[in-house]
Formats: structure tokens, C-alpha cells, sequence
């Protein structure tokens, strides 16, 4: 809990969440490159609103909001700015952020060339495939743009991804395909991620196998390591290499190179638009006050729900065919980040952080979990994303729309044993009382008119923003990943005992390497 605001957590806590919302209808909405977030919904009042937006400023985020834009080091871990905002920026910015902006005009004018056919396969005819090979930041974002644009992409090309160490998800990327016609695409910042390079291992053997000392040529490599790629090469080919720059964190890096597959399946000129938009949901933040400022408002609101209320997790319902990968997303983009438990100081975070983030498509999801966000014994915050596209089946957006506004009324007002009996009074008491619906669900309602990539690329700056603020706000540092490098230190250690060559020091360990291991 957070002390400070402790009188107002008690009030906000005593009344039903239908009297809290309704006395907060006369609070106009936020809005910003073309979103608008509403907030009425959530286990807050006035006071207490007010409260946490002052609580806010006393704790940085103004300044924090300037040091990025800046290009301060908010990055103590490793002494870096972050800088993926310089990728979208629209005109020249000063030393180290230019360079990083810069950095799009290769892969753009590649992509344009490859679409153009001015860069060819090695045999002459034009590329009609490509595979992006990638994991984490290297793979979820570019995901994200393709499955979001998959109506738009060229059909010149076969879009496909590789991301997992399973063997399997290679095999099926590659299928079917022919290697004469096809542009391998690996993304790795260190160019030493051990998923990655085992795929691109896997994948320039196919490509050497069906074109020999040309697969080099059918390589574009993405990194901040050109030294270690080439090395990776060795032949002496020289494949398409792009840079990723150093400042810009891989789960920020999909307004990069690291998107160089979407930039020729979608088009540069969908991408500019999608830069363009979150450019301008950049203006927003840096310019707005604390009280007008959405990445602000979402930050200071998830701290009051899982640090005040104590929720442990957000629900995120896209009700959008198009952002149906976006759940999935944001899972890495704020649970890497902030899902810390101390600060770069060392000293131990003050409260609860970063909640557990989840969720899905809507209405797919009507029919499996919501039945456990409506009458599960665990209340959950929910946000709704509302963005339809310009155009089309009117009667069928209708019902969509229907549908997320009936879920977030129920979750908020619930349904009450008097009422069910009042509209069924032929029901027993025991089936009436399965029918409650405790309510009490808070949620926040994020809406767009006439989606596009423009919208994308606003509300994927949103979150980043609203991300970054919240670990302000928590005091933790939201570019480095510690828990994550564990793992990997881990895994390297074991696969020795794997081979045979050693033994676990941990003994479950030892005894589950020796189990699994002798069935294979």
C-alpha cells in the first residue's frame, strides 16, 4: 500500500463501484492522437484522483518525462539513453538520437528495392518469400505490425516467423518453400541469442544446400553487432546487414530494422504512417500536463490498482481482429520491463509491482475466461481496446461494440440475487444464487475511430510511455532484464549435463536432466 494515499484507498473501498462510476460521468475523457482513454470505470473518486496525480509529480515524472526526450541515461543498468522514440521522430534531433533515427533509411530504401525488384535473388528473379528469425523484442513487435496488417500485406510475398528453439517451429517456417526464391531475415541485438542463432544456423544450411555460395546474399541480418555477424558468416559472403542501435532496448526496437520484414511485406510507406503516429502520441506526452497526459494517467492508474488495491494481474480484451496479438505483446513489453522487485540502487521496490498482464481477442473470449472474470473468486481490472476499421459490415461492428460494452457493464455492476429473482422468480434459490455476478470489476475503455497505422503506431507508443512511467513510479529501472539473463546463464550451464559431460549441481535438477533425457 501506498501510505501516502492511504485515507483515500479507505474511502474509494466502501462504496460499490456503479456509485463511484456514476458520480464521474460528468469527467471528460482523455484524448490524443486520435485515442481516447475512459477511465470512469475505475475504483477511484475526485479526490482521490487528484491525490494520485499529485503524488505522481512528487515522485518524478515530469523530469522523467524530460530525460527521455532528452536523451538522458534512464538507463543505469548498462549507461545508455533510451532512445526508440529518435526512430519516429520526423525532422533532425541532436547527436546520439539523429544517428539512431537515421538508422531507418537503409532498411526503408532496402525494402523499397526489394518490393521494386531493383534487388533481386541471386539468380536474378525477384524474392517471393521471407522469414523472419527472431525472438523476444526481435520478434514479438514485428509479429504484431504483420498480424495487425495481414489483409495489406503484398502478395508478392510469403511472410512467415521462427522464434522458437523447438526444431518444429523452423521446419514449419520453412515449408514448402523454395530457397532460390526466398530472403532469410535474423534479428539479434548481441547477435549471440542462442535461440536465434540456432534457427539462423539451421536456415543458411537449407539456403547453402539449395544455392551453395550465393546464400549469403539471401541473408539480411539485423544487429548491433556487425562484428560478430560477420564472423557468424565466415565465408567471405556479404549478407544485407542493418543496424540496431545500441540504445534502442529490443522490446522498443519494432519501429527499427528489427521490423525489415513488415517494412517489404506491408509496404514503407504503411510503416512512415505508422511512425508518423506515434510520433505524434510522443508530442502528447512530452507536451501535455500530468492531469491531461494519457501515458501519465494509465501509469498512475496501474500503480493505484495493483500497489493501493492490491490487484494482482490486468486483463487486456482487444476487441479487434487486428490487435489480437497485442495481449500478447504487452505481456513482454511491461512484465520484462517492470516485473522487478528492487531498484538500480539495489534497495528493495516499496510496494507491490508490475501486475501479471494477459488477456486476448473479443469475443473469442466471452466464451472461455470471462466466465472467470465475471464469477471467478479473483477480481481483475480489465481494459477494453475498441478500435474498428473504416468502412465495411456496419452490422457486424455493431454487435462487436455490443458485446465489449455489455462486458464492461457487467464486470462493473455485476447482478445482484434480488434482481435475478425479481426478472426469473420461477428459479430456485440454489440456481439464483450460481446466477450473481459479484461486479466490482473495474476496467478502462481505450477507443480509436477508423484504425489504421497511424493508430497502431500511437497506441503502441502509449503503452511504451505509459510503461516506462509506471517503473518510474515504482522505482524500478524498465530497460534491463536481469531475471531474463539469469535464465540464459542457467541454461548454458546445463547443457553440458545434457550431453553427458557433467552433472546438475541443483539434485531435482539432476534428477529430471536424467529422466527426460533417457527417453530420448
Amino acid at each position: 500500500m501506498i501510505d501516502a494515499l492511504s485515507e483515500h484507498i479507505k474511502r474509494v473501498s466502501a462504496p460499490d463501484l456503479t456509485t463511484l462510476a456514476t458520480a464521474r460521468l460528468d469527467r471528460p475523457a482523455l484524448s490524443a492522437a486520435g485515442w481516447t482513454v475512459d477511465l470512469t470505470r475505475q475504483r477511484i473518486d475526485a479526490e482521490a484522483e487528484a491525490a494520485l496525480i499529485d503524488w505522481g509529480a512528487g515522485r518524478g515524472l515530469g523530469d522523467a518525462i524530460q530525460a527521455l526526450f532528452a536523451g538522458d541515461i534512464v538507463n543505469p543498468s548498462e549507461g545508455r539513453p533510451a532512445l526508440h522514440w529518435a526512430l519516429r521522430a520526423g525532422a533532425s534531433l541532436a547527436g546520439e538520437a539523429d544517428a539512431v533515427r537515421r538508422s531507418l533509411e537503409a532498411p526503408l530504401a532496402f525494402a523499397r528495392s526489394v518490393r521494386s525488384g531493383e534487388i533481386l535473388a541471386a539468380d536474378g528473379a525477384p524474392f517471393t518469400a521471407i522469414v523472419h528469425i527472431g525472438i523476444g523484442g526481435s520478434d514479438f513487435g514485428p509479429r504484431l505490425i504483420a498480424d495487425t496488417f495481414h489483409a495489406e500485406r503484398s502478395r508478392s510475398f510469403d511472410l512467415r516467423f521462427a522464434a522458437n528453439l523447438d526444431p518444429l517451429d523452423l521446419d514449419l517456417a520453412l515449408e514448402g518453400l523454395d530457397p532460390a526464391r526466398t530472403l532469410v531475415i535474423g534479428v539479434s541485438k548481441s547477435f549471440g541469442t542462442e535461440e536465434t542463432l540456432y534457427n539462423l544456423d539451421r536456415a543458411r544450411a537449407w539456403l547453402a544446400e539449395g544455392l551453395g555460395a550465393s546464400a549469403g546474399h539471401h541473408l539480411a541480418l539485423v544487429t548491433a553487432n556487425p562484428e560478430r555477424a560477420s564472423a557468424w558468416v565466415g565465408d567471405g559472403s556479404q549478407p544485407h546487414l542493418f543496424d540496431m542501435p545500441l540504445s534502442v532496448g529490443g522490446r522498443f526496437s519494432l519501429w527499427s530494422a528489427a521490423s525489415l520484414a513488415c517494412f517489404i511485406s506491408i509496404g514503407p510507406e504503411r510503416i512512415e504512417a505508422f511512425l508518423a503516429g506515434a510520433a505524434e502520441m510522443d508530442a502528447h506526452v512530452k507536451t501535455a500536463a500530468l492531469e491531461e497526459n494519457l501515458a501519465v494517467r494509465l501509469a498512475l492508474m496501474d500503480v493505484w490498482n495493483t500497489s493501493a488495491l492490491g490487484f494482482p494481474m490486468r486483463v487486456v480484451l482487444a476487441y479487434a481482429r487486428r490487435l489480437r496479438f497485442l495481449p500478447t505483446y504487452l505481456q513482454q513489453l511491461e512484465m520484462e520491463s517492470n516485473g522487478k522487485s528492487a531498484g538500480p540502487d539495489g534497495t528493495a521496490a516499496p510496494f507491490r509491482t508490475a501486475p501479471a498482464v494477459w488477456g486476448g481477442e473479443g469475443s473469442i473470449g466471452q466464451h472461455s475466461y470471462h466466465q472467470w472474470l465475471h464469477q471467478g473468486t479473483e477480481p481483475v481490472p480489465a481494459e477494453f481496446i475498441l478500435a474498428l476499421d473504416a468502412g465495411g459490415d456496419i452490422t457486424g461492428k455493431r454487435a462487436l461494440m455490443a458485446h465489449a460494452l455489455a462486458q464492461a457493464e457487467v464486470l462493473a455492476n455485476g447482478r445482484s440475487l434480488a434482481e435475478i429473482q425479481a426478472e426469473e422468480p420461477d428459479l430456485s434459490d440454489a440456481v439464483a444464487r450460481q446466477k450473481v455476478h459479484a461486479g466490482g470489476r473495474p476496467s478502462t475503455v481505450l477507443s480509436c475511430d477508423r484504425f489504421d497505422a497511424a493508430k497502431l503506431g500511437a497506441l503502441i507508443a502509449l503503452y511504451e510511455h505509459r510503461t516506462y512511467l509506471a517503473g518510474v513510479l515504482w522505482g524500478v529501472n524498465s530497460f534491463d532484464q536481469w531475471g531474463v539473463e539469469r535464465g540464459k546463464t542457467m541454461a548454458g550451464r546445463l547443457k553440458p549435463v545434457l550431453e553427458g559431460a557433467g552433472e546438475a549441481d541443483d539434485p531435482v535438477t539432476a534428477a529430471l536432466a536424467a529422466r527426460i533425457m533417457g527417453g530420448l
